[in-house]
C-alpha cells in the first residue's frame, strides 16, 4: 500500500471554529439518534481516498449515517446520545463472505447465540453459504430490527453431483433458486461438466451468480471460463497446477490432493493467477479453516488450548470436532499435508500480487472456527503472507460492497451508508490484531458498547455450561 495519506481534521475544524469565533456565529448543530463525538474515522473509500479522518463527529440516524464533519465544526444536539470517542477509531463493519447461517436444525437460543458472536466481532455482513428455506425468515426478522444479527445475503442448497445428476434437473433448480429469491448458488463437488454446464448457462440466463466450490470433473480453468463468480477455499487451485498429461484418470479428492504434490508445476501459477484476473473472478480463501479440518498437523488438544472462543460453542460440538480431528490425523502423511498446506499459502500470495480480489471468509462454524472470531485467525494469516492491513481491511469492507454492486449503501464509513460500524481503541491499520480491541460495534443502527458484549458472551458461555 502507499504512504498513508492523513487528512488532520482537528486542524481544519480549529480554522473553522476560529472563522466562527469571529463572525460570533454559533456553530451549526447536527442531529440524529447518536453521535461518536472526537472519533478518528478509517473511511475505507476506496482508492485514491482518504486512509484516516482525525477528530470527526458522525451521526447516525434512522440506521444510516447522517452526517460527518471535523469535531470542532459542529455542536451535537441536545437529544442526541453522544458516544464519547476521543484516540478510537470507527472503521465499517465486517463482512463474512462464507459463513453457515443457522437452518432448522437448531433451536432457537442456539440460532440467537450463533448470530451475536457474529455480530460480537463486528461482523455486520454474512453471506450464507449453507442454503436453506427457513434463512428467508431470519434474514427479514433481523432486517427489521426483530432479531440481532449481521446483514445476510443467501446461497441455495448446494449443488452437488450426488444430488443433481442430469442438465434437465440442475437447470429446473436454477429456475427454483432464483424465482425463491437466493442471492447466489452454491456449487458443489461432484458435479459432472455437463450437468455444470447447463447449470451454469440457465444461472446466466436468468441472472443468478453462482460460486464456491469447484468439481474435479469441471476444472478451475472450465469454471472460471463458465464465469463463476467466486472460487471458495482455494478449490481446484493445486489439481490446476498438474500439467494434464500427468493428472491421474480418477481424481484424488479433497483428501487425497496431497498425492499430487510430487506432480505439480509451480510454472502454471502465473497462468492460474492471470486466468481469474481476467474472469473476474473473486477468491474467498478461507485458509485457517482448512489448514485446521484437512492440512494441518497439530492436535485437537492444541486447538482448545489456543481458541478460548470455543466456550461459546455447545460443547458437544466441539467434541465432534476434536473428533474430526483426531480421525483425520489417524494414519495421515503429515510431510505431505504440509507441502499441501505451503502450496496453498504460495498460491494465494501469487494471486494476491497478480491483482486478484480477495474476499474474507472463515466458513464458520465448522471443525475449531467459531463464528466472528474466526475473521481474526484469517485476517492474521494473511497478514502473515504479505498483505497489508488496509489490504486486509479492504476485504472484509469495501470490496464486499464491490462485490455486491452496492459501494453506495455499506462497506464505507460514508454519509448515507448502513450504520454498521465498529468503534475500536487503538488503530487497526497499524497493527491487524487491533481489530480485536473493540470499544463496540452498531449494527443496523443498534449501539452495542463492549460492557454490554462481554455481559452477553459471558451469558452464552454459562448457557453451555463452559
Amino acid at each position: 500500500m502507499t504512504a498513508m495519506r492523513t487528512i488532520t481534521a482537528s486542524v481544519m475544524g480549529g480554522i473553522a471554529a476560529l472563522l466562527t469565533v469571529g463572525c460570533g456565529d454559533p456553530l451549526p448543530v447536527v442531529e440524529g439518534d447518536l453521535a461518536f463525538v472526537g472519533v478518528n474515522v478509517i473511511p475505507m473509500e476506496g482508492p485514491g481516498g482518504t486512509v484516516l479522518l482525525e477528530n470527526q463527529t458522525v451521526v447516525v440516524a434512522g440506521r444510516r449515517i447522517a452526517s460527518i464533519n471535523p469535531a470542532d465544526a459542529v455542536e451535537v444536539g441536545d437529544d442526541v446520545e453522544v458516544i464519547e470517542a476521543d484516540g478510537q477509531y470507527l472503521m465499517p463493519g465486517l463482512a463474512e463472505m462464507h459463513g453457515h447461517v443457522p437452518g432448522r436444525p437448531l433451536l432457537p437460543a442456539d440460532t440467537r447465540n450463533l448470530l451475536f458472536l457474529y455480530v460480537a466481532n463486528g461482523v455486520t455482513t454474512v453471506r450464507g453459504m449453507q442454503g436453506d428455506r427457513s434463512q428467508f425468515t431470519m434474514r427479514d426478522q433481523i432486517a427489521r430490527g426483530e432479531t440481532m444479527g449481521p446483514r445476510l445475503f443467501l446461497s441455495s442448497t448446494s449443488m452437488t453431483g450426488g444430488q443433481v445428476t442430469t442438465p434437465a434437473q440442475g437447470a429446473q433448480l436454477i429456475r427454483e433458486y432464483d424465482q425463491t429469491g437466493y442471492d447466489l448458488v452454491k456449487m458443489h463437488e461432484g458435479l459432472s461438466r455437463e450437468v455444470f454446464d447447463a447449470v451454469a448457462d440457465m444461472a446466466r440466463d436468468v441472472g443468478i451468480p453462482f460460486g464456491g466450490h469447484v468439481s474435479d470433473e469441471v476444472g478451475l480453468l472450465h469454471a472460471l471460463e463458465a464465469g463463476q463468480v467466486t472460487i471458495d477455499h482455494l478449490d481446484n487451485y493445486i489439481e490446476a497446477l498438474v500439467p494434464e498429461e500427468h493428472r491421474p484418470e480418477v481424481p484424488p479428492g479433497l483428501m487425497g490432493v496431497g498425492t499430487l504434490v510430487d506432480l505439480v508445476d509451480e510454472a502454471r501459477m502465473p497462468q492460474l493467477v492471470e486466468s481469474t484476473r481476467a474472469a473476474g473472478a473473486w477468491v474467498v480463501p478461507t485458509m485457517v479453516l482448512w489448514e485446521t479440518v484437512f492440512f494441518g498437523d497439530w492436535p485437537a488438544t492444541e486447538l482448545r488450548a489456543e481458541r478460548p472462543e470455543l466456550r461459546y460453542m455447545p460443547p458437544e460440538t466441539v467434541d465432534q470436532w476434536e473428533q474430526a480431528i483426531a480421525d483425520r490425523l489417524a494414519g495421515a502423511d503429515r510431510v505431505a499435508y504440509r507441502r499441501v498446506r505451503e502450496l496453498r499459502r504460495t498460491m494465494l500470495q501469487a494471486l494476491h500480487e497478480g491483482g486478484v480480489p480477495m474476499l474474507l471468509g472463515t466458513d464458520s462454524p465448522q471443525v475449531f472456527s467459531v463464528p466472528g472470531f474466526s475473521m481474526h485467525h484469517e485476517m492474521f494469516l494473511w497478514v502473515e503472507l504479505g498483505m497489508t492491513p488496509y489490504e486486509v481491511l479492504e476485504s472484509g469492507t469495501r470490496r464486499v460492497a464491490e462485490y455486491f454492486d452496492a459501494t453506495d449503501d455499506f462497506g464505507s464509513v460514508a454519509v448515507g451508508h448502513r450504520a454498521d460500524l465498529l468503534l475500536l481503541t487503538a488503530n487497526p491499520i497499524a497493527d491487524i490484531g487491533n481489530v480485536a480491541r473493540r470499544a463496540g460495534v452498531m449494527v443496523n443502527g443498534r449501539w452495542l458498547p463492549e460492557s454490554q458484549i462481554q455481559e452477553r458472551l459471558a451469558e452464552i458461555a454459562t448457557f453451555y455450561g463452559n
